[in-house]
């Protein structure tokens, strides 16, 4: 591989997202032993300091292990790396991989309609309905695809927000960080669904009148076609 010299202001920052880059992709596979602190900063041209703390970080993020007086080692980040690394593996070298969107719709599907669900157990009904209401409102007003996919992510904050579940919070977090990147590549595909409006406005009456079951039938109503649509696009079907 060839290292690139380093022109950003936060030098250990693009160091980390460099080797990041790589092992993402699989050029740097599992077990691969990175060049030494010296020979790492002599190639990118910059401080020993600055790749110390981009190693640090890459080991906190589950893509390497530094072992004092060892090698440093390149890891399987399937097996020990966190959904922060999601929007990296979403975007590689500017196209959309299509097998992480998959992952990541799958994911979506699987969990909208148990935060609707719980949602509707467990929200402030008149507050939740007021922001719900004002969403949906601007969701239908909108003509613009990607500012309708903002809308209609900003519908399910406040869901999640209701469902008050702080592992499903952390969840929607990353995958709404590494959706947002793609909203321009994703636009065409998620026309169906941001643009029904009335879904969403089904969805968001059976949260506030606390229907647990009805609230998770809509839920999965709403999100399952499009879903279906667009793994079978991804998929090329």
């Amino acid at each position: 591989m060839a290292w690139q010299p380093v022109v950003k202001r936060s030098v250990s920052a693009d160091v980390f997202e460099q080797i990041a880059a790589d092992v993402l992709s699989g050029e740097l596979s599992p077990g691969t032993a990175l060049p030494s602190e010296r020979q790492l900063a002599e190639a990118l041209g910059v401080s020993r300091p600055a790749v110390r703390e981009a190693l640090q970080r890459l080991a906190a993020a589950g893509l390497v292990a530094v072992r004092q007086g060892d090698a440093t080692t390149v890891l399987d980040y399937r097996r020990g790396a966190g959904l922060e690394v999601l929007p990296r593996l979403l975007i590689q070298q500017g196209t959309l991989e299509p097998a992480v969107a998959r992952s990541i719709l799958e994911a979506r599907l699987h969990n909208g309609p148990k935060v609707a669900e719980l949602a509707a157990a467990r929200a402030d009904r008149e507050q939740l309905g007021a922001a719900l209401d004002r969403t949906v409102a601007a969701l239908a007003a909108e003509t613009d695809p990607i500012a309708r996919q903002r809308h209609a992510l900003e519908f399910w904050d406040h869901v999640v927000d209701a469902a008050d579940s702080i592992v499903f919070r952390l969840m929607f977090n990353m995958l709404r960080a590494a959706y947002e990147p793609a909203l321009a590549a994703l636009a065409p595909l998620m026309t169906a669904e941001v643009g029904n409006a009335p879904g969403y406005r089904d969805l968001a009456a059976a949260i506030v009148a606390g229907r647990p079951n009805k609230a998770a039938e809509k839920a999965r109503a709403l999100l399952e076609p499009a879903t279906t649509a667009l793994i079978d696009a991804l998929d090329g079907h």
